[in-house]
């Protein structure tokens, strides 16, 4: 404790001296300035007091160099020095390292800005200096307050060709000591240059007060545009969750609809299937039985044999489709059943990322009730820093008021002393009565000084706090952009998914094209049962008449009698027979006139265009038109 109030009281006497004849000499100082040197010897052992000692393989090191060489770290605006220090060849050992870091921090007039980071920073100063270190108690930051005075001393001091290294320090007060038979003038003149000094030392107090001030009010108001900035993201991804909600619900209705629809499709499916069977039967035992018919026919007309032995080319080539067609149809059933399998496999998948993304949900809600609350502590602490900032500067306004009122108070002494220099001897007790008020005035201000110190301890205190709340706020960003990572892999499969069912749908789409081909064949194949000629009596379209005569295209001798005597009637007759012959409808079966059956199409149980009713040709013209759609 001795040692510590003997180091700072030396170090309040080295710095006054300084600024004294500093001031005096009115020039920049040069590192040969004596008052100079003796603050740089009493501030290395300051640096020194409480040393931790580190063992190496040398031998044991105790320097303060170490210690300040967090600086680089803490304050990148410091480089310069350090790159500086390590291009001189002269330096080679840290004791010299550490003079040279005194020497041009001085120079650019950060020293107490840079030291007060070092305080700032005492969880890193314990691994270098102990418990009890004057940097690590209250005496290092009183000895910062006291370094602020220099940054009206300018200085100009060159470290090539000095020997750092080896340099031994010896603290010389003989220049502190007064003159004890000094004239009273000369102590009133010294009276008033300490007041001045104190002066300059109070303005440099408050420069650097508003300074921080300035960067407090630019950090609030940072701080204000991130919370409004967090909110409104806060309330987009409210409405983002509410929409991919929806569109879930959505997706769950549309899977259900698909379900429901395949299992109707395959049902009907398997009712057509059983359909064509029995239709096949039918048709198999009409076929036999118009064989043994046209069996018997052919030893009757040749010709009507020729076209039934076409006709029955024709059928064995429509059962050898019909065998093909019923292989396909099996091969179908057996792949929509595979189909079907894997389309309810994928449903239980989907459920189960439903599940997921409900739970994932309710965790995102969760998380954002956490984070509003801690935005609302955030804005609480907010206002309390406005409550202060608020203070803080009705406080200097105060400053500046008490700061003009002594500079008028100086510029009075200063024409006092102009205009009665003569008369010192008749006005001495009234520059008593001046100097004992002058001194009630330096305790009031050292006092203020002292307040504003409390203060400025506060508002590191504050402002660590405000750092503590940064970083909380970067951890929750970090957090809500994990969320927003979640939310677009989400989106993600949900878009596969819809493009999988729309697979599945352009598939589906393409088998029920497939189905109404074969319906469309099997009926061809069925061919409605081939009307005989015998059973037909007139067109079934127009519904005229068909006689005997009308049913062949030449008239037998057999058949006269059908003829009149009248020649004109027998014209019409021949030209009735050549209007209106009959014709099969190679679609349906049915017995046409020329008329109702004069058009023609490719059917695929035919390998050319035939004949088809007219009612068939429209129905198979809109089919193609539709599968071509």
């Amino acid at each position: 404790m001795d040692e510590r109030a003997n180091l700072m009281n030396m170090m309040k006497i080295t710095i006054k001296v300084l600024i004294q004849s500093a001031l005096n000499l009115d020039r920049s100082l040069d590192s040969d300035f004596p008052p100079l040197q003796q603050f740089f010897f009493v501030l290395e052992h300051c640096l020194k007091h409480g040393l931790k000692v580190k063992k190496s393989f040398i031998g044991q090191n105790k320097s303060f160099f170490g210690p300040l060489e967090l600086v680089e770290k803490l304050c990148p605006e410091s480089v310069d020095i350090f790159t500086n220090i390590r291009n001189l060849p002269e330096i080679k050992t840290s004791v010299g390292r550490g003079r040279a870091w005194l020497h041009l921090s001085l120079m650019q007039k950060k020293l107490a800005d840079y030291l007060q980071v070092l305080i700032d920073h005492k969880d890193l100063l314990s691994d270098f200096y102990e418990h009890e270190a004057l940097m690590m108690e209250e005496e290092g930051a009183v000895i910062v307050g006291l370094l602020m005075g220099l940054n009206m001393i300018d200085a100009n001091l060159c470290l090539k060709g000095e020997d750092l290294d080896s340099q031994v320090g010896i603290i010389d007060f003989s220049f502190c000591l007064k003159d004890i038979q000094q004239n009273d003038s000369e102590k009133k003149a010294d009276e008033i240059t300490t007041v001045l000094d104190q002066k300059h030392y109070v303005e440099e107090l408050n420069r650097h007060l508003s300074c921080t001030v300035g960067d407090l009010q630019s950090k609030i108001e940072l701080l204000e545009k991130t919370n409004s900035k967090l909110n409104e993201e806060l309330v987009a991804a409210k409405d983002r969750i509410v929409s991919l909600q929806d569109e879930h619900n959505q997706l769950l209705q549309e899977s259900m609809h698909i379900q429901k629809k395949s299992e109707r499709h395959l049902e009907v499916n398997m009712q057509d299937t059983k359909v064509e069977l029995e239709t096949y039967k039918q048709t198999r035992q009409g076929l036999d039985e118009m064989y043994n018919e046209t069996w018997k026919q052919l030893n009757v007309e040749k010709q009507v044999r020729m076209e039934l032995e076409k006709e029955l080319d024709l059928q064995l080539g429509m059962k050898t489709e019909m065998e093909m067609a019923m292989k396909l149809l099996e091969k179908d059933i057996h792949e929509k059943q595979d189909t079907l399998v894997v389309l309810r496999k994928q449903l239980d998948d989907v459920k189960s990322i439903n599940l997921q993304m409900c739970e994932k949900v309710k965790e995102a809600e969760m998380a954002l009730q956490n984070k509003s609350e801690q935005l609302c502590l955030l804005q609480a602490k907010m206002d309390l820093v406005d409550s202060t900032t608020r203070a803080m500067e009705e406080r200097l306004q105060d400053l500046e008021k008490s700061k003009q009122i002594s500079e008028e108070n100086c510029i009075k002494m200063k024409t006092n002393l102009e205009v009665k220099t003569e008369n010192l001897k008749q006005q001495l007790q009234k520059l008593d009565s001046q100097r004992s008020h002058l001194e009630h005035s330096l305790q009031s201000e050292k006092e203020q000084q002292r307040t504003i110190q409390e203060e400025l301890f506060k508002e590191k205190e504050k402002n660590i706090s405000l750092q503590n709340d940064l970083l909380k706020y970067s951890e929750l960003k970090k957090d809500f952009d994990k969320l927003l990572l979640e939310k677009t892999q989400l989106q993600k499969r949900c878009v596969e998914q819809e493009q999988a069912l729309q697979e599945m749908g352009f598939h589906l789409s393409q088998s029920k094209l497939k189905m109404e081909d074969i319906k469309e064949v099997n009926k061809a194949l069925k061919g409605h049962a081939w009307l005989k000629d015998d059973e037909a009596t007139g067109c079934k379209q127009c519904n005229k008449e068909f006689s005997i005569s009308r049913r062949k295209y030449a008239v037998s001798v057999g058949e006269s009698e059908c003829w009149s005597h009248d020649t004109t009637e027998n014209q019409k007759k021949v030209d009735n027979l050549h209007l209106q012959p009959p014709h099969h409808c190679r679609n349906c079966g049915d017995i046409f006139c020329n008329t109702c059956s004069s058009n023609e199409l490719s059917l695929p149980s035919y390998p050319k265009p035939v004949r088809v009713c007219d009612t068939c040709h429209n129905l198979l013209l809109q089919r193609c038109s539709s599968n071509c759609s």
